[in-house]
């Protein structure tokens, strides 16, 4: 029998360069660990929900994005973040983003790609299903049951009094209840 304690190993850090000319090199990761796969993934698809569904440019955007953050050495000022469109589409228009994503791995790219359309598709099953929308709406009503409460404590009846009597005048001169 092996044992793994006397085999030594240790996560691959190793890097490969890439020249983006001008005499700059950057530095691409061969292999991500798993947290940061999944930390890549999770906010890829965070930050491309939109109105209930995942924006398929913002899908490629954000995934590029974070690939770029996470494999590569290109480091970036918080203020460069900010605008990440503005950021993705000056690395793409300059050919940057595909440099470094053909740097990465096919295997690495291809896995981490799979997992990301496997997940968005979990989550969008879910979000479908009823305990998806029983959770959407319960998490839904808690947000907004401070402004609901809000607006019931400042409800006053007697400033809908005309509303009131016109309802009652429809309904024969009988009282609303």
């Amino acid at each position: 029998m092996v044992s793994y304690a006397n085999m030594k190993l240790k996560v691959d850090t190793s890097t490969k360069t890439v020249d983006l000319g001008n005499n700059v090199s950057i530095e691409i990761l061969k292999y991500l660990p798993i947290e940061e796969k999944s930390n890549l993934i999770e906010i890829t698809l965070q930050k491309a929900f939109e109105n209930g569904i995942y924006n398929p440019i913002k899908l490629d955007m954000y995934f590029s994005l974070y690939l770029v953050y996470l494999y590569s050495n290109f480091s970036f000022t918080d203020k460069q973040r900010e605008d990440e469109e503005k950021l993705y589409d000056t690395l793409k228009s300059n050919g940057i983003l595909d440099k470094i994503i053909d740097a990465i791995d096919d295997n690495e790219y291809n896995d981490l790609y799979t997992m990301l359309v496997e997940t968005e598709d979990k989550k969008m099953e879910y979000r479908k299903s009823l305990i998806g929308l029983v959770n959407e709406l319960a998490n839904s009503v808690s947000e907004n049951a401070d402004a609901l409460k809000e607006i019931a404590d400042k409800f006053q009846p007697e400033k809908f009094q005309n509303v009131i009597d016109f309802a009652q005048a429809a309904n024969g001169n009988r009282p609303i209840e």
